[in-house]
């Protein structure tokens, strides 16, 4: 497989191969539909002075005359009557010459070789060095008929500024070519950085850094790569903490269950005895069903594998139902719960909410002492619904507030029930409410309470 460096280079060679070939087709054509008339007028004024000359002065050594001509830059060929040939000059690459034009030539018509050229793709009309891409006029001298034919002798006629020009196109041409190889590689090594990065990444490796800092698209696509590399690092970490907090979770209730349920073997057990372990295996096995529902709830909203499914509805009503559930658990604990609910709609999944209206109702019964206090208000205006719920219970210490709304997150003190719950229900209702695109806070004060504020967007 060829390495991108190689298919730069090539692909850079063959635009320079291409954009040669292009710029030669571009000047051929440009030289057939525009110069081509003008070139054979010029060459055929030239080759006419000539003609006119001889005839007005009649040199010598006529010979000598054409060698001197085209030594300035002319290759000339002579055809007399009987159809000999002289030349004069470097020789003609190609004698294509066709014999009726010398002898139309002869009868005194004048010659449009360059003129009438063939149009040729590839083969450039001003560089034909052809006896057919000349001009040729007749005259006489001493009583005798000559045609002369002419052309510029290119060769000679290139001159230092030509070579130095030609040149000049020469070492640009190397010269970008060069730099193009030391650009590539340039740009071909933070990809190639990039692409040691992925291999690592793909073998669970996410310390490495980057070191790429530039300020194009690759310093960004870099700069992405490594955002998505620490995340993905963190990522991993909580999945690797998620999965023994999960092991530990339900392992400790398997325990309980396991060792109650070896000791109600024990025939000698009394009645008492064995309702009380009973009721120890019914307690961790509610335990374990919560912790399962709560689990396969977080996976869902985790992949969306239930999307949600919004509805205008009456939130309202459905934050009083949820209160009126929780009934029998105030009176029984004696709490006192106060509600400023307004009348409001808004457009949410019901069900995914009523489980946020429950793990916070649930909390602060179970947070708050006998014969509390609970609130639980909601106001809405024409863009938002805010909801407040708060207890009287015994609060979160504030160094543990950034961290109530992590998967299995126990306040860490032993004197509390805190430790009872799953540590998942508040990370549910994080997610759900991000999901609706709100808001979720949290004011408490050890001892004294906790306030969950709630702002959902009115859509």
């Amino acid at each position: 497989m060829r390495s991108l460096y190689g298919k730069f280079l090539l692909y850079t060679a063959g635009i320079m191969v291409f954009s040669a070939l292009t710029a030669f087709l571009a000047v051929n054509t440009y030289y057939h539909q525009n110069l081509k008339g003008s070139n054979d007028e010029k060459n055929m004024n030239i080759a006419r002075q000539l003609a006119g000359y001889i005839e007005e002065t009649t040199p010598e050594d006529l010979d000598l005359y054409l060698k001197t001509q085209a030594v300035v830059g002319y290759k000339l060929l002579l055809v007399d009557k009987d159809l000999k040939e002289r030349r004069y000059g470097q020789p003609y690459r190609l004698d294509n010459l066709e014999k009726g034009d010398v002898e139309s030539v002869l009868r005194g018509e004048n010659y449009h070789g360059m003129k009438n050229f063939p149009t040729e793709t590839f083969v450039t009309g001003f560089f034909a060095d052809e006896t057919s891409n000349t001009v040729g006029v007749p005259f006489t001298y001493r009583g005798e008929e000559y045609a002369l034919f002419l052309r510029p002798d290119i060769k000679l006629l290139f001159t230092e500024v030509h070579f130095l020009l030609g040149g000049m196109v020469i070492v640009m041409a190397i010269a970008s070519l060069l730099a193009m190889l030391v650009v590539a590689k340039r740009l071909i090594r933070p990809i190639t950085q990039l692409t040691l990065a992925t291999k690592k990444v793909g073998k669970e490796e996410f310390s490495g850094i980057l070191q790429i800092h530039q300020k194009d698209e690759i310093g960004q696509l870099a700069e992405s790569f490594q955002k998505m590399t620490e995340r993905l690092g963190e990522n991993d970490l909580i999945r690797k903490k998620f999965i023994s907090d999960v092991s530990h979770d339900f392992q400790s209730p398997l325990l309980n269950i396991k060792g109650y349920a070896g000791l109600m073997i024990d025939e000698s057990l009394s009645p008492e005895e064995r309702a009380g372990y009973a009721r120890v295996i019914q307690s961790e096995t509610d335990r374990l069903s919560s912790l399962t529902k709560q689990l396969l709830l977080l996976t869902s909203l985790d992949q969306m594998m239930s999307p949600l499914n919004p509805v205008l509805y009456d939130v309202g009503e459905q934050l009083k139902e949820t209160i009126r559930k929780y009934r029998w658990l105030l009176e029984e604990k004696q709490i006192s719960l106060s509600m400023e609910i307004e009348d409001a709609e808004l457009t949410g999944d019901p069900a995914f909410l009523e489980k946020v209206w429950e793990n916070l109702l649930s909390n602060a019964l179970k947070y708050t002492p006998d014969y509390g206090n609970i609130e639980v208000s909601l106001v809405a205006d024409e863009t938002s619904i805010t909801i407040q719920i708060g207890d009287s219970g015994i609060g979160i210490a504030e160094e543990n507030l950034p961290h109530i709304f992590n998967r299995f997150y126990r306040e860490d003190d032993s004197r509390t029930i805190v430790a009872e719950g799953t540590g998942l229900g508040l990370s549910i209702v994080q997610q759900v409410i991000e999901l609706h695109d709100g808001e979720i806070t949290v004011t408490s004060v050890k001892g004294k309470g906790t306030v969950f504020t709630i702002t959902l967007p009115q859509l």
